[in-house]
């Protein structure tokens, strides 16, 4: 059975208010030394693959640059909740602006996350296409994600979602960054043109592009994948633990759970903000996972989801979820138990 999903006013308070007014204050040094150092990094490689007559070089500079655009995109992703910058202009500048290579308007983007987070997991979210009835148009969906999100995502942000959702001051946002895009792609295809470098420039600039879609669409889908349907934020969320490399350079967007109940967290309190969080999301019976690659292959595997097909398979996780003692179930969660009282205590 599926329940009603608990409301905004209905969300209890996982952590303390104390807690949560630390790690929502805002700090501007892992800013500071964070952004300079990926775009520095996305710079020389593009330099690499532009240069090098190795072929070898060039495919790894292409993979990292496309690594590193993720790293580019949980930044502005910050700044879709203003909290990138504590000045809200600044984070519409860095959104518009890092959004230029990607083809996407960061209004768009930004819109449609608030929706996502507004009704993550429910017939509402505007990113619930993993969801349906496992027909023809699922599986196209679906697998299609997988394999052409970069020109799928360009089609959803910049005419789908504009068309179903913007009112005129938004459409005007939106029409500005359009056309500041088209000037810079002008200007950089021109210079190339004249330079008779137009196919190199194409190359250099896209193909790392298409690496990070694929890159997202692995981290999109293992977010949210066969988590509960519309049982609200907390285990409508998947955080994936990784390693402390991919946290560092995907600014710590595998701790997912936290972020989606606390959105206004910036991404250097995520882990923290987890840590304080590890007795809910055991208690809850959120799902905590280790690798990014063993989701994404089940997903890849078992295809588009169904209401009916989900509920088996939380049927099939629920006794390990719920079984046992409640030492075991908050341990699977990396929670210990005190000794003596049997209350709470983070390891």
């Amino acid at each position: 059975m599926i329940n009603t999903p608990r409301t905004s006013a209905q969300r209890r308070d996982y952590i303390s208010r104390e807690d949560l007014k630390r790690l929502r204050t805002s700090r501007i040094l892992p800013n500071l030394i964070k952004i300079p150092l990926f775009f520095g990094s996305m710079i020389f490689l593009a330099w690499l693959a532009w240069t090098t007559e190795s072929s070898l070089l060039k495919w790894s500079a292409y993979l990292a640059l496309g690594y590193l655009w993720m790293s580019m995109v949980t930044f502005m992703h910050d700044a879709t909740h203003n909290i990138l910058f504590e000045t809200p202009w600044k984070n519409w500048v860095f959104g518009i602006v890092s959004m230029i290579p990607l083809m996407a308007s960061f209004i768009s983007f930004k819109e449609d996350h608030m929706e996502h987070h507004r009704y993550n997991r429910s017939p509402k979210d505007p990113d619930s296409f993993t969801m349906g009835k496992r027909g023809v148009l699922d599986f196209a969906a679906f697998y299609g994600y997988i394999v052409a999100g970069a020109l799928l995502s360009f089609v959803h942000f910049n005419f789908i979602y504009p068309i179903q959702r913007f009112n005129a001051r938004k459409w005007a946002i939106h029409l500005f960054e359009t056309l500041l895009k088209i000037a810079c792609y002008w200007a950089l295809l021109a210079w190339a043109q004249k330079h008779g470098v137009l196919g190199k420039t194409l190359e250099v600039w896209l193909v790392p592009v298409y690496i990070f879609a694929v890159f997202n669409s692995i981290r999109f889908i293992a977010e949210h994948y066969e988590t509960p349907w519309n049982q609200g934020q907390l285990v409508g969320s998947r955080t994936v633990t990784s390693n402390s490399l991919q946290s560092f350079f995907w600014n710590n967007i595998n701790w997912h759970i936290g972020h989606h109940i606390y959105p206004s967290v910036p991404w250097y309190n995520l882990i923290e903000l987890h840590q304080l969080m590890k007795p809910a999301i055991a208690a809850e019976g959120a799902i905590v996972e280790k690798s990014y690659t063993g989701v994404f292959l089940r997903a890849l595997v078992r295809g588009p989801e169904s209401e009916q097909r989900l509920e088996r398979v939380l049927e099939k996780r629920r006794p390990v979820l719920t079984g046992g003692s409640r030492g075991d179930r908050l341990s699977m969660a990396g929670v210990e138990l005190g000794s003596q009282d049997g209350s709470f205590r983070l390891p």
